[in-house]
């Protein structure tokens, strides 16, 4: 009984079978991961919709009126301004010996509150993870934060009261035989009290990020270093201070970006006419050029001319710790 078999063609016998053609990975996903993200997780993304609605309210909507730092604005007239004028109020102010006094008591008290105010809290920070008594760290930790609740008027307040004629501080000083200084009348301690009375005010609640920071050390670096006969301020100089170094850098672009906005609340608290050649800083003379003598258009001028200073500094430093540190928000 013979079984006929069927032939292949020459040159097929023991041919691979045929791949499919590869198909090309299309961009769908990437497109649809953020969809898929949002529908699963609405409920977080909702909680962002009031602070992005505040910002764009109160932060980037008034930018539109900067437009009146190029037009001539009357009050009841167009909220845009009447007349295109160009760069007119930016050469008045230019040209205003009144505005570069103002601006160089901006640069001073700015830089003196950064020199004081950005290293402290990192300091009593340091200490603060140095106590053992859990006790005594809470208590110095409770006194520290308080100031950081005060109403900036009830700070302001209480300075003005320390400071006064017959104030605490110059009781104090009667006893030493001094005869009483004049603190709040004399320019030459403004700067002096507007640090002073911001360092006790913000120091404590500073330490809030550094200390948090401080927890994500690992303790075998602590232990290695021990092990190689470091010191406590070794320990500190080689491991704690480069393990806050991200947050440290952080927080110094964000002061650096706020170089310039020295605080209007508790420079109007504190000054007055006869302090203004130490005293008076950009954001004050401002509010007199704007709401008490009517010129709109001048203090938008100053305002905008400030703020591009504000960005020109953040961006800077943002680079150049990028480049130097390795740490950058962007």
């Amino acid at each position: 009984m013979s079984t006929s078999t069927t032939s292949a063609p020459p040159g097929t016998e023991d041919s691979p079978p045929a791949r499919a053609a590869p198909r090309r990975r299309g961009r769908a996903p990437a497109r649809t991961g953020w969809r898929r993200a949002l529908r699963r997780d609405w409920q977080l993304y909702s909680l962002a919709v009031l602070p992005l609605l505040f910002f764009l309210v109160f932060r980037y909507l008034p930018m539109i009126g900067n437009v009146i730092a190029f037009r001539r604005f009357e009050p009841g007239g167009s909220i845009f301004g009447e007349d295109w004028v160009g760069l007119r109020y930016v050469e008045m102010f230019l040209s205003d010996p009144t505005f570069w006094q103002v601006f160089r008591n901006t640069l001073w008290i700015g830089g003196l509150t950064l020199l004081f105010c950005f290293p402290v809290p990192i300091v009593l920070a340091l200490l603060l993870n140095e106590v053992r008594r859990r006790s005594l760290k809470r208590f110095v930790q409770s006194v520290s934060y308080l100031p950081h609740f005060l109403s900036i008027v009830i700070v302001a307040g209480i300075t003005m009261q320390m400071l006064a004629s017959d104030g605490p501080v110059n009781h104090v000083l009667g006893w030493l035989g001094h005869e009483p200084v004049r603190f709040i009348q004399e320019p030459e301690w403004f700067r002096t009290i507007y640090v002073g009375s911001e360092i006790w005010q913000t120091a404590g609640w500073g330490t809030i990020l550094y200390l948090a920071a401080l927890t994500t050390i690992d303790e075998d670096l602590y232990e290695a270093a021990r092990i190689d006969g470091a010191n406590r301020w070794q320990q500190i100089w080689h491991v704690t201070l480069p393990g806050i170094r991200p947050t440290m850098v952080t927080l110094l672009i964000l002061n650096i970006g706020t170089f310039m906005v020295v605080g209007f609340e508790k420079v109007l608290l504190l000054y007055n006419p006869l302090t203004y050649p130490t005293a008076d800083v950009i954001s004050t003379y401002v509010y007199r050029s704007g709401v008490e003598s009517n010129s709109f258009s001048y203090a938008a001028a100053i305002g905008l001319f400030e703020a591009i200073i504000g960005l020109v500094l953040i961006t800077s430093a943002n680079q150049l710790s990028r480049r130097t540190v390795g740490t950058s928000l962007w």
